[in-house]
């Protein structure tokens, strides 16, 4: 597909049809309460809805509960196994690379400003790091798994920020494009996928083409259950690259919400980071895998740990060579990798499940494995703009 300033402006004026008529009526009927509250006792895919439910939220959700047709089971295996084998490594990428990313387009930074609020960001990091723990679960799409029905509440969540800024005129949509708009979420999912395995391969970890494909299959998937057009959404990761460098030549810049969102980031972290020797790797990582003009424009401090950070490509290798040459090894540092990803989650909700709510009101002070081996490495797709 050929991602032309207009397709991608009509992509930035397009919303969820689904989910936008199901939270307009919601809230035209004085009904989100009540689904709120019902739907904090709906987490897992199979359990039956429960009595009282708005007949508008039961028939949105019976239409969301299964997966495409077209998901093609055996490459979501692969995805998962892939995640298996670098969850760690991906939680970082995540972390320091795909949430940055998202601040370093002034327009998203101002959105989420807005949604979120700048007092909570354990939060906004936490709803992340669990649903793409849902995701990865042997069982996410099947009954009992939780993935679908966090899938379902983001959904809802992202229009009802439409349907706030937009009724509320807080939102400059000629200037800024429909709020969560398709070229934004599409966007978001290069974010979580691309650039995921950008950062992966930045930091030395070795990945085979498979494993690469397969984790970025697994994003379309997400994006197709997120409300995102599937024909507009880039198909292979050459088209990704090309999606990417055109979205970030259209948006990208600095911003004071780009800054403070980072600055937050930062310090959420150090607070994660036992005692404080290490804290400077926080932002030694980011400047390392965002680059230093995008580190400049967020505020990301230069730090002593600069330099030492650009030799964790060498360690990993050294780790990856126990890996493969080791079964017991591998074990290892799998394991190593779940606990590590488990505990960072635990430290971001303490012990808490995040509930995936819509807002009835928004800020009102609102201003503005596939076992990975060294051969046939994946080499990340060309860059498509000088």
């Amino acid at each position: 597909m050929d991602y032309t300033e207009a397709s991608m402006n009509a992509l930035r004026h397009a919303g969820d049809e689904l989910a936008d008529a199901t939270v307009d009526a919601l809230f035209e009927r004085g009904e989100v309460g009540a689904f709120n509250t019902l739907m904090r006792y709906v987490s897992t895919a199979g359990a039956p809805l429960p009595p009282g439910l708005p007949d508008v939220a039961r028939e949105y959700l019976e239409a969301t509960r299964v997966p495409p047709s077209w998901v093609d089971w055996s490459e979501m295996e692969k995805a998962r196994l892939f995640f298996v084998d670098n969850n760690v490594h991906i939680s970082t990428a995540l972390s320091f690379a795909s949430m940055p990313a998202c601040y370093v387009v002034p327009h998203v930074a101002k959105l989420l400003s807005a949604t979120h609020g700048l007092k909570y960001p354990s939060k906004r990091m936490a709803e992340t790091g669990q649903f793409t723990v849902y995701l990865m679960q042997p069982d996410a799409f099947e009954a009992g798994g939780r993935f679908v029905p966090a899938a379902q509440k983001v959904r809802l969540l992202h229009s009802s920020i439409r349907y706030h800024l937009r009724r509320e005129n807080r939102w400059d949509v000629d200037a800024l494009g429909t709020p969560i708009c398709q070229e934004d979420m599409i966007g978001g999912q290069m974010f979580f996928s691309l650039l995921v395995l950008d950062s992966l391969h930045r930091l030395g970890v070795h990945m085979t083409q498979e494993g690469a494909e397969a984790y970025y299959y697994a994003w379309r998937v997400v994006g197709a259950m997120l409300g995102v057009d599937r024909q507009a959404v880039p198909e292979t990761l050459a088209e990704a690259r090309r999606f990417l460098d055109q979205y970030m030549i259209r948006h990208m810049g600095p911003s004071a919400e780009g800054a403070h969102l980072t600055r937050q980031l930062i310090d959420l972290y150090e607070e994660v980071v036992p005692g404080t020797f290490f804290d400077p790797v926080v932002s030694a990582l980011i400047r390392y895998l965002v680059g230093d003009t995008c580190a400049d424009w967020l505020d990301v401090p230069h730090t002593r740990w600069d330099t030492v950070v650009k030799a964790v490509p060498r360690l990993l290798g050294v780790l990856e060579t126990v890996e493969d040459r080791s079964p017991l090894g591998a074990w290892a540092l799998d394991r190593l990798g779940h606990l590590t990803t488990v505990l960072e989650l635990s430290s971001l909700t303490r012990g808490r499940v995040m509930h995936y709510a819509i807002p009835e009101q928004l800020r009102q002070d609102y201003g503005l494995a596939d076992a990975t081996t060294r051969a046939h490495r994946w080499t990340p797709p060309a860059a498509t703009l000088s």
